[in-house]
């Protein structure tokens, strides 16, 4: 399938504390392990266009090893620089990062060795305030921050609190 023909959808969790703060993923693997800033996503994935809430939450679950529970705010899409569309949608939640789990990819590595080696697909994962957390995410999707924090000043009554731990498996 063609870049521009892909779509993916992720979940951008938030909580509530002296300020928003939401969840980002590092990527794993050896092309992200140096980078930080401009590099973190949300949890997010390949998925079929009639399914992406289900998808969405599927992604989120295969790498951070975490259940999201909604309700679910369907946030604006973006595109790639590749022209893969991006859908997310975001949910008030709170997960201790101890339980956090990834599942993995396999890659050649080092280039040109032959040789496989399975990386997790999320390195690390991390609740970052609003300034922090537009300086770390990926630049295509800063307006998924932008968006959820319009959308949560002009909400007068918060949205309920999903509080799920980590389950494994």
């Amino acid at each position: 399938m063609a870049r521009r023909t892909e779509i993916s959808a992720g979940l951008l969790a938030f909580r509530r504390g002296a300020e928003i703060e939401v969840l980002l993923a590092h990527p794993g693997g050896p092309y992200w392990a140096r980078k930080d800033d401009g590099a973190w996503t949300i949890p997010k994935g390949l998925v079929r266009p009639d399914d992406l809430l289900t998808g969405a939450r599927r992604e989120f679950r295969e790498e951070t090893g975490f259940t999201a529970a909604g309700p679910f705010l369907a946030l604006a899409p973006v595109r790639q620089k590749s022209g893969k569309t991006v859908h997310a949608f975001a949910f008030e939640g709170d997960f201790d990062l101890d339980g956090f789990s990834s599942n993995l990819f396999e890659m050649e590595w080092p280039p040109r060795s032959g040789k496989k080696v399975e990386f997790p697909e999320i390195d690390r994962l991390g609740w970052f305030g609003p300034k922090l957390a537009m300086q770390k995410i990926i630049a295509y999707q800063r307006p998924f921050l932008t968006e959820l924090a319009e959308k949560l000043a002009a909400t007068k009554s918060p949205p309920a609190v999903a509080r799920k731990e980590a389950k494994s498996g």
